[in-house]
């Protein structure tokens, strides 16, 4: 769905806000023209486009601040964004506001081993970290699909996780402190390099926060050894609901792999047919294990989870033996996205969490809707957190079947909080889920978050319309303002 442009009547605000921005972001950073906009009129939600008011791409610090202190005085919405990979409408650029880029920001400032943290900046791509690190035996474990593009500002926003999160944890397990840049245009530093910070966890409040609480200019990563062994499995099963009891088990035994994913035929299929990774074919469902750790132990796990698998009734069972070969194994899985994009014309990538042990009855759930809305679905999991990532595959030039997708889309969604789940696992709220909100939280959850969000952006001009269902005024729910990093008088009852 393309949004139109401003009308005519809106040239002379988008110059005259153009040329003020300029005096603060000189030389290209201030982009007016119509063709070099539009390569920001949608994030990875492509099925929806905004052409933003004016795009600025600051290169420090101190233009981030001064450009919001700008639109706060002026009243003018601003949204944030990095390498635009967002999954849920996150970064979606509004027709009235202007797009603040932060593709620039990209330095690593500072790595520090004997701390085991790096200070990067936002617009460094997830990858790049370990890239950095790597020659000295470090990584950085968060590890999304897309880590090649997605940055480590967007991971902060969304909270990102990735095919090692289940052992090593999602961004906010991996982040320590970050810079950030309030709507005031005040720079505060949440945690630092320290384990952990006293007072409020705003830290905690900030990763998660998909843009609505302020800027993050530098974020300060945990870096980790790379383990001394690591090899990975390759297990195929006649059914997804075997599968997912494996997954079950294996957990359920004590064994907490490095990493736990699950494919289902048709990814399967698309994924070997694009990376050609050795999949097995013949299976309805694949899983793969990775168990990383000292050399006698991986040994000793691999022998278990063998026993778990055959005893579930495995088809097929490899093991790692260099590797080169277990990356080949996450090839195919880290490819799934887009190879799924050859089966479809086009296809919707969804995102909930589940309790584990829900997984084989969501699975039947989906199949069932899949035959109802007429629609195919390809189902790529998280496997051992419950993070699923159903993809929906549909023709956008058929008439309504967009909208057939999306409500198949928003049907999972309401299963996973139906089963004991969460609308989200990584990809964030945006506006893909804004509406669903309210089947998870009650009015005075959601007025609660608006709150945390009033402290910190009062006139409500950070990524409006993004995550709340419908936006209170401030006023309205009773009102107080983050300063220096603290709230005034905190003993005093407020709301």
């Amino acid at each position: 769905m393309k949004m139109p442009d401003l009308d005519e009547g809106a040239i002379a605000r988008r110059l005259s806000i153009a040329d003020d921005l300029r005096a603060i972001v000189p030389g290209e950073g201030v982009i007016v023209d119509e063709d070099e906009r539009r390569p920001y009129e949608s994030d990875g939600l492509t099925a929806y486009r905004t052409m933003p008011l004016v795009v600025v791409l600051p290169e420090t610090v101190e233009q981030v601040a001064e450009v919001l202190k700008y639109c706060k005085a002026h009243g003018i919405k601003v949204v944030p964004r990095g390498a635009g990979t967002s999954l849920s409408g996150g970064a979606l650029p509004l027709a009235d506001g202007i797009l603040l880029g932060m593709g620039k920001f990209n330095r690593v400032l500072e790595v520090d081993y004997d701390n085991r943290c790096a200070r990067v900046q936002p617009g460094v791509t997830n990858l790049a970290i370990t890239h950095a690190v790597q020659d000295d035996g470090f990584y950085y474990a968060p590890d999304p699909s897309s880590q090649i593009a997605c940055t480590i500002g967007g991971n902060v926003a969304e909270n990102s996780g990735g095919v090692h999160c289940l052992k090593y944890g999602l961004t906010t397990n991996n982040v320590l402190g970050i810079e950030l840049v309030t709507m005031d245009g005040e720079v505060m530093r949440i945690g630092g390099k320290h384990l952990d910070a006293e007072g409020y966890d705003l830290l905690g409040i900030a990763i998660g926060s998909e843009g609505l609480l302020g800027v993050v200019t530098e974020v300060t990563v945990r870096l980790l050894p790379k383990p001394e062994t690591a090899r990975a499995l390759l297990i195929g099963f006649p059914s997804s609901e075997a599968g997912g009891d494996c997954v079950a088990q294996v957990i359920g035994s004590g064994i907490i792999p490095g990493g736990m994913e699950m494919m289902d035929k048709p990814a399967i299929i698309a994924a070997e047919d694009f990376v050609h990774a050795g999949y097995p074919m013949d299976c309805e469902a694949l899983l793969i294990v990775e168990l990383d750790g000292p050399e006698a132990e991986v040994a000793h796990l691999i022998d278990r989870v063998r026993e778990i698998a055959e005893g579930l009734g495995a088809t097929s069972l490899r093991i790692s033996e260099s590797d080169e070969e277990r990356a080949t194994f996450w090839a195919g899985r880290k490819a799934a996205f887009p190879a799924v994009g050859r089966l479809s014309p086009d296809y919707y990538c969804m995102d909930g969490t589940i309790p584990r042990n829900k997984l084989p009855l969501v699975l039947k759930r989906m199949n069932e809707m899949s035959a109802q809305y007429g629609l195919g679905v390809a189902n790529v999991f998280h496997a051992g957190d419950g993070n699923l990532h159903p993809l929906i595959m549909y023709d956008a030039n058929n008439p309504g079947e967009l909208e057939k997708a999306e409500e198949f889309g928003a049907d999972i969604l309401k299963l996973c909080v139906e089963v004991g789940g969460v609308l989200t696992g990584e990809h964030g709220v945006g506006v893909e889920k804004r509406d669903l909100m309210p089947a998870m939280f009650t009015e005075e959850d959601l007025n609660q978050q608006q709150r945390v969000k009033c402290a910190f952006d009062p006139d409500g001009l950070l990524n409006p319309g993004k995550v709340f269902p419908q936006l209170h005024r401030c006023a309205e729910l009773g009102r107080m303002h983050i300063h220096k990093g603290k709230i005034p008088f905190p003993d005093i009852p407020r709301f």
